[in-house]
């Protein structure tokens, strides 16, 4: 039987065939149980969405549901009431917000303006439960990237469960985040990009909600021979933007006026205490902000160089994977290069949720060959920000203080990045990155 997945891909040829193994006595029990503690884990997860106190301007620093109010629920709504929801001041002076509404993709005010349309409660739960849904469908491809080691229901029942109980799931939904759709967004492309292109392309269009998302995957899809999903996804979400786009430029009196705002709002966005490159509070995974709070030194204009360096050396290095054989760690790579490139936190680890169980299957049936600890060693530093729960947090500022609390997650996936570059680097032409029974 030919196997559902190609290289670590989904194979067109093999879809509507049952879903891996059957599951027997024990998987049944298994998956009861493991079901029980996510649904669990989900109610206590969920809870915020209608516990949280309606926003007023006494309420501001309410962590519960904030992205939700702040990047979400009331630019859509200033969108609707004929506003420019990018503007910085516009939105301070108009709502309850605590930062301001970053530059998402504008195609962003119209694709959740369901959850902004009725009143703010009600939107918070319904938009929690659609980002559960999405966590769910994220297990799921991870699950399918197992299918022929492991039933699709236990694995989808034992990654639901684990993303849900882990501190960048349970934040998802903790404080309002649209990852959850960024991340099915992005391992969709990565799965279908072959077989699937034009679906491919849709799910990479909805991984450019957040640019900093969209920029790098596209590029790196480019460069590994996927040209027509790069560039329709992108065509397709500058064409979605459009709509929203072009009222925004008229609103504004113009380009140039509108060019403004954006300009304003990037200069906000540099000068707060969560964006900024050198900040020692920023929770900030990506090389720069690391690289910064690390040694308490950025040279000046090292983001855009970083970017283009990042972009550069994993381009290079993801082909030769795919070349050598190893479709799984060069996906993971790839997801790796997005988060460390350019501005991303913790949670933005997300994207990689089923890239990485690809590897940790591939590594556990060659952990003995030589080079293969090191992959597996990156999986495990790319758990760290999952892990990374409440009572954690505590302990490492008790005993390292609030800088090393705030660095742990960034400093864990850039050394996982590098380590598998350092593989990549090494590694010579070998069939040990495909995923087959």
């Amino acid at each position: 039987m030919r196997s559902f997945f190609v290289d670590g891909r989904v194979s067109g040829k093999s879809l509507g065939k049952p879903l891996g193994k059957p599951l027997g006595k024990t998987a049944r029990f298994v998956v009861v149980v493991v079901g029980l503690v996510g649904v669990v884990g989900a109610w206590r997860a969920l809870r915020p969405s209608w516990e949280v106190p309606l926003p007023t301007s006494a309420n501001l620093p309410e962590e519960r549901m904030q992205d939700f109010r702040d990047a979400l629920y009331f630019p859509i709504r200033e969108f609707l009431a004929g506003g420019n929801p990018y503007h910085p001041a516009t939105m301070f002076e108009h709502w309850p917000v605590r930062q301001n509404f970053n530059l998402y993709q504008p195609y962003h005010l119209l694709l959740h303006a369901p959850f902004a349309l009725p009143g703010y409660r009600v939107g918070a739960v319904a938009f929690a439960l659609a980002s559960l849904v999405l966590l769910v469908a994220l297990a799921v491809l991870a699950a399918g990237r197992l299918r022929q080691h492991v039933p699709v229901v236990l694995g989808t029942a034992v990654s639901a469960t684990l993303l849900v109980l882990s501190q960048v799931g349970k934040a998802q939904l903790y404080i309002g985040q649209v990852n959850p759709l960024i991340a099915v967004g992005a391992a969709g492309a990565l799965l279908a990009r072959r077989d699937s292109p034009k679906w491919a392309a849709f799910a990479l269009a909805l991984a450019w909600l957040k640019p900093q998302f969209g920029l790098p995957l596209a590029f790196l899809l480019f460069v590994r021979g996927s040209r027509r999903v790069a560039v329709t996804g992108t065509a397709v979400a500058a064409v979605a933007s459009l709509v929203v786009l072009v009222p925004l430029i008229v609103r504004s009196g113009g380009v140039g006026p509108f060019l403004d705002v954006i300009a304003a709002n990037l200069a906000h966005a540099s000068q707060t205490s969560y964006g900024a490159v050198d900040s020692l509070t920023a929770q900030r995974i990506d090389l720069a902000a690391v690289f910064y709070r690390a040694t308490r030194w950025i040279a000046f204009g090292a983001e855009p160089l970083v970017l283009v360096g990042v972009l550069a050396v994993s381009a290079v290095l993801v082909r030769r994977l795919d070349r050598f054989g190893q479709p799984a760690l060069a996906d993971l790579l790839t997801c790796m290069a997005v988060v460390v490139a350019v501005v991303h936190q913790p949670g933005d680890v997300l994207i990689a949720v089923p890239s990485m169980a690809a590897v940790a299957v591939v590594w556990w049936r060659h952990r003995r060959e030589r080079g293969w600890r090191l992959v597996g060693l990156s999986v495990l530093l790319m758990a760290v920000p999952f892990a990374h729960l409440h009572f954690v947090s505590v302990a490492i500022r008790g005993l390292l203080g609030s800088r090393v609390d705030v660095t742990v997650d960034g400093v864990a996936v850039v050394v996982a990045w590098l380590l598998v570059m350092g593989f990549a680097v090494n590694r010579r032409c070998s069939d040990v990155g495909t995923v087959r029974a």
